[in-house]
Parts: structure tokens; sequence; C-alpha cells
């Protein structure tokens, strides 16, 4: 074993929509974990792999911190307080302001039982001045005393390399957990779902509420083509209807959407079929949920 090779695990944490999996996507340099401009898009704990000469950071994303209103959203927050005692490192992700709300408190409570080294990761900065950074940092100064504060762009992917360095330097020392080539531990057809719910909310924007979730009934390989057939669910008919489209229009645009990132992550040519069903409040049926992935047994 190399004695100066570190490894270790690492959370990204922080409320929803703060860019956690936009960075974890920009250090890994591979899209991973989906991305919407709507909150709480990461249902799952998803593991990304970053491997250098110097270590291993294995990156736990978890769904954001917030006020659990149904089943789906307590399993959610369960995963991201119990990973607080999973890792080695925690990277707190915070947005640039002077207001550090209810949600954020609740965090740093969480976050001063952690006996681990907390970063505090200060995200999109390219939406401040630069003169104003200083003013944010110092606020969330005077409330913890953070191993280190590292302000980052995770989309223009500014000052990241800084922060894999300040991750590394609080790392155990010994051998990777996986080899070089891997960047996650995520099944294909998990990405795929995944992938096709992240087209699905960006082309439907505001019209469905954020109740649909994605299974992948077949994924076939035939020579050099990859058979996909994928149901897109939801909670009601009038969402079916919207989610369909005038003539099967915005159900041909998310395939459209979502075929062209599977084939360049499957680097092959996709045959993607799309159906969608309605599962009237699956969010609270613990079968339901344990149907499509989310198995809440697994973080009671």
């Amino acid at each position: 074993m190399n004695n100066r090779h570190k490894s270790g695990f690492v959370t990204l944490i922080g409320r929803p929509n703060v860019g956690k999996s936009t960075l974890m996507n920009s250090i890994i340099g591979q899209k991973i974990a989906i991305t919407s401009h709507k909150p709480q898009t990461t249902r799952n704990r998803i593991q990304t792999v970053y491997t250098s000469e110097e270590g291993q950071i294995v990156f736990v994303d978890t769904p954001g911190i917030h006020k659990a209103k149904n089943k789906l959203g307590d399993y959610m927050v369960n995963i991201a307080e119990r990973t607080l005692k999973e890792v080695d490192v925690i990277c707190w992700l915070v947005e640039p302001t002077n207001y550090i709300g209810a949600g954020e408190q609740h965090i740093m409570e969480q976050l001063r039982k952690a006996n681990i080294p907390v970063i505090l990761v200060i995200n999109k900065i390219d939406t401040v001045k630069k003169e104003e950074l200083f003013g944010f940092i110092d606020t969330y100064r005077k409330e913890m005393d953070f191993d280190e504060i590292v302000p980052v762009s995770a989309l223009k992917k500014d000052n990241t390399q800084e922060l894999v360095k300040c991750i590394m330097k609080y790392l155990p020392y010994g051998p990777a957990f996986y080899d070089e080539d891997t960047i996650t531990d995520q099944p294909q057809r998990q990405i795929v779902a995944e992938m096709i719910r992240e087209k699905a909310l960006r082309t439907l924007d505001e019209e469905i509420p954020h109740g649909i979730a994605v299974t992948i009934e077949r994924m076939k390989w035939r020579g050099d083509i990859v058979d996909i057939d994928a149901t897109i669910i939801c909670e009601r008919d009038s969402h079916k209807g919207i989610i369909i489209g005038k003539q099967g229009a915005m159900l041909k645009k998310i395939g459209s959407n979502a075929r062209r990132d599977i084939e360049k992550m499957l680097e092959s040519k996709v045959n993607l079929q799309l159906w969608v069903k309605v599962k009237k409040d699956w969010r609270d049926s613990d079968f339901l949920l344990k149907n499509f992935g989310y198995n809440p047994k697994e973080y009671e």
C-alpha cells in the first residue's frame, strides 16, 4: 500500500437546489446526478468517485435537508442526516447571502453534533460581485467554526480544484476503495431513469408538481443499439395529459432530450420508448416507494 495515498468518504449536504449535484458532476467531469431548477431533485444517495495521484474521494450526494411533507420526504431527510455519521468530511453548500434562515440553522445544529471536519462551500459566486464575498464569508464564520471556507461556482467550475485540495487535506491515508476507472456505484438502469426524470422536470417546467418517478421496464442490447422501455409515473390523470401533450408532442420532446444524454453515457445508439401511468399518492405509499427504487426501511 502507498502510505502517502489518501482515500475517504465525503458528503455534500445543503438545502434543496443549492447546487450539490452540479458541483459533484463538475468535479467528476461527467453527469451522474440530475440537476434542475426545481428543489429536491436528488432522491437517493449517489456515490461518485474522484481519483487522482494524491488519493480517492468517494462523494456521497444526498437529498437536500428540508421539512418533510410525505413519506418520500421523510425518506430523503433520513438519508441526508444519517449520511453525516458515515463519512470522513462534510461539505456544506450554501448560497452567497448575509441572511441565515431557519433551514440553515437546522443544518448547523446537525453539523455541530458531527465530530468530523466541516468545509463550508459558498456556491454560485458567479452570481455576486467579488467584493461582496467577504461579507458572506464573515456572516457564516461568526455562526460556526468551520475547518475551511471555500467559495466556488459549480456551474462555471471556478475554484472547484481548490475545494478538492482542501478535502484531500482532511482525508485519512489508505488504499483506494474503487479502481481508477470507476466513477459511480449507480446501476446503469438507475442513471438512465434519472436522466429521463431530469428531462421531464426541465421540459415540463412549472406545469407539473414534483411528484413524478421513472421506472425502466426493459433495457436490452441488440447489437450496437440499446432498446429501452421506460414509464413516467405521475399522481393525477390531469398530469398524465400534460406529460403526453398535444398529439404526444411533450412526451416526444422529453424522449428525444433524454435519448441524447443516454446515448452519450452508454456510447451507443438508443431506441427509447416512453409511457405514462397514473399512481395516485405514490409518494405516501411504502409499497410504491420501494417499487420505484426508494426503500424507506433501509434508513430507519
